[in-house]
């Protein structure tokens, strides 16, 4: 049975990109992609709509940020169990906390290589698949790629 991961992300090249990355996993997913804030809460809110596995939401959208998403979701009884993966270009720490304390599962510092980003993708899902569920410690939140670490 397929992993159903829903994509949030307003750049279409981003979202090209992820999908190219899920098709280099291991792994069987089908991927539905918003491009919104507001489109996204709404496909989320719809009762007829089955939840997906996991959620990769994009920090910086248009009309609902990322973290307006997170704590909308987190504040709600059918959406609070979703495991709700933060991507960013950007890691500034007191974003990170703020993320962090309103519920996210996990942050990813987005690597602009393409290996990278798909072996990001990959660790992500190994977890999320792996049953870790709950939320990690602090300082096992943000996921990376070190720079030095080469990538085969």
């Amino acid at each position: 049975m397929p992993l159903n991961i829903l994509l949030a992300d307003d750049d279409t090249d981003d979202c090209v990109f992820f999908e190219e990355a899920l098709r280099e996993l291991p792994l069987s997913t089908h991927l539905i992609a918003m491009h919104d804030g507001e489109q996204l809460m709404r496909q989320l809110m719809n009762e007829t709509n089955k939840l997906p596995d996991v959620l990769f939401l994009d920090l910086n959208m248009p009309r609902k940020n990322g973290r307006e998403c997170l704590i909308e979701i987190k504040r709600s009884k059918k959406l609070n169990q979703l495991p709700v993966i933060i991507f960013s270009t950007s890691l500034e720490e007191e974003v990170v906390n703020l993320l962090y304390k309103n519920g996210a599962q996990y942050f990813i510092h987005k690597p602009v290589e393409f290996r990278k980003f798909t072996k990001i993708i990959g660790q992500t899902l190994t977890l999320i698949t792996g049953g870790n569920i709950s939320q990690p410690t602090r300082e096992n939140f943000v996921l990376s790629i070190p720079p030095t670490e080469l990538v085969l």
